[in-house]
């Protein structure tokens, strides 16, 4: 019984966790790269900036330390209380694992928990650029749309500290709070932070965008010609980049989309997967364009055999059903190269109201068995919200008119159809079936994270076209992966118990 009350609470937990993370509402083309000042300062009980006092004696290569002795710690003394003013004194000597070489007198930044007794981290070497900017953060508005318009003036600041900083903020911040800076936005910055190819790509496609934001038709000449550009520096942040061009152009900018990334098989997959990311974001999170229109373009996969599990999820999670036709010649058609597009076409027929969908999966499940069966094993889920607002299942393959969008994470893929990114078999792909992973078909989360077998599968170019889309950790390997442990370590007391007895 006691086993079970701590199974319960652990899967109680584990509920929560996902219910908290899945209701993080982010910017949809950003990922923080690690935590702000704001954020640390709250998990922290003291921060000071702190001078350098004495560099700890220096420890020769290959020296051991005894059993029970510590490593040598820096001497330092506080110059200024951020937080913890009942805990520090000023002027008051603390000590910190320090294995830099700064000057003596260099002020750092330095954090403690666990009062009384303090334990301090590494320090940080900061400016005094850096010093003015985390003594205002405590006296920032609430507002977060006025937050974000102080942390808009670090952007691209040379401290880099500042620039990581700030941008991590906007990373963090609701998509629709960003939106809501649309007149504050400094446009003709954005632009020059976007043709600067020397800009880090994460942070490019931030400001692309705040572009799709603030931006105009004035704008689309510049970006058709960074999409059809073949300067990889130049597309780097594609999705973002295809996001903010169909963001301003609407549904006629899809045309040039299709030619160049979706409809053309010569197109690197990279190219391909960052555009199949983009309109996954505007058929869920925006109204710019119908959702039946871009529909047509995500149908067009389905004539790249290798490819078309990048889209089959999402026409199931939008009910297009119309595609059952081809989902059946899919499965039918598919080999050694392409195995992997039957599990999400049964998932596909699996979601499908229509009685010819689950006829079709009797017959299929004649061809190939183990492929029915690995889709009913690793996606056990019922339908879910077919996204923007959506919350009644169509009768027919016919499509409500788009609400005003609703926002949620990241361009998202309903875990019950989803199966792993495949890369295309190409002379820019440069793999085989041999290189590529089992179809184990890993449920997928909202983010814009490449699958394994896609990282596998690109050149060394391609890598840097996608260096952008390592967006959020996967929830399910984050959370997953402690939980199913833990739920071992469970298992194990249980049949320790039982054998003892208790």
């Amino acid at each position: 019984m006691k086993c079970l009350t701590v199974l319960t609470s652990v899967l109680t937990l584990f509920t929560a966790l996902i219910m908290s993370v899945s209701q993080t509402q982010a910017c949809p083309f950003c990922v923080a790269t690690t935590q702000t000042f704001t954020e640390e300062i709250a998990s922290m009980d003291a921060v000071v900036f702190a001078k350098l006092v004495k560099l700890p004696p220096p420890i020769k290569p290959g020296t051991q330390l005894a059993e029970g002795e510590e490593i040598p710690r820096a001497k330092f003394q506080v110059v200024t209380i951020v937080k913890g003013k009942e805990l520090v004194k000023p002027a008051q000597s603390i000590e910190a694992i320090y294995f830099g070489e700064a000057k003596v007198g260099t002020t750092f930044l330095v954090m403690a928990v666990d009062p009384p007794k303090l334990m301090w981290s590494t320090p940080l070497e900061i400016s005094k650029t850096t010093q003015d900017y985390i003594l205002k953060l405590d006296s920032l508005p609430k507002d977060p749309v006025a937050r974000l318009e102080f942390f808009q003036k670090y952007l691209e600041n040379e401290d880099e500290e500042l620039a990581r900083d700030s941008y991590d903020e906007f990373a963090n911040s609701p998509y629709d709070v960003v939106k809501a800076l649309k007149s504050r936005m400094e446009h003709a910055q954005l632009i020059g932070w976007i043709q600067d190819a020397e800009v880090p790509a994460s942070r490019r496609r931030l400001y692309l965008t705040m572009l799709g934001v603030c931006g105009s038709e004035k704008d689309l000449p510049m970006l058709e010609e960074l999409l059809s550009s073949s300067d990889r520096k130049k597309k780097a942040g594609l999705d973002a980049l295809i996001g903010c061009y169909l963001t301003l152009k609407g549904p006629d900018g899809l045309k040039l989309i299709e030619d160049l990334f979706i409809r053309n098989k010569k197109s690197e997959y990279a190219d391909t997967y960052a555009a199949v990311m983009a309109l996954r974001f505007h058929g869920t999170e925006s109204d710019v364009i119908p959702r039946e229109r871009i529909l047509v373009s995500m149908r067009y996969m389905l004539e790249r055999p290798q490819l078309a599990d990048l889209v089959i999820p999402d026409l199931a999670r939008w009910e297009d059903w119309s595609q059952i036709d081809r989902m059946v010649k899919l499965f039918k058609d598919a080999d050694e190269e392409t195995s992997w597009v039957r599990v999400p076409v049964i998932n596909y027929l699996r979601q499908c109201p229509l009685p010819k969908a689950k006829n079709q999966i009797k017959a299929l499940e004649k061809i190939d068995p183990a492929a029915v069966k690995r889709a009913n094993t690793f996606f056990p889920f019922g339908p879910t919200n077919s996204g923007r607002g959506d919350t009644k299942t169509p009768k027919s393959s016919s499509f409500d008119k788009p609400t005003k969008a609703t926002f949620v994470s990241a361009p998202a893929i309903d875990i019950s159809v989803v199966s792993e990114v495949t890369p295309e078999e190409s002379s820019t792909a440069g793999t085989s079936s041999t290189d590529t992973v089992e179809d184990t078909a890993i449920p997928a989360t909202p983010s814009l994270m490449p699958s394994p077998r896609m990282e596998q599968a690109l050149l060394p170019a391609a890598k840097d076209n996608l260096e952008e889309s390592q967006q959020e950790t996967n929830l399910w390997y984050a959370l997953g992966v402690p939980f199913l442990a833990g739920l071992g370590l469970l298992f194990v007391q249980w049949r320790i118990m039982s054998g003892s007895g208790t």
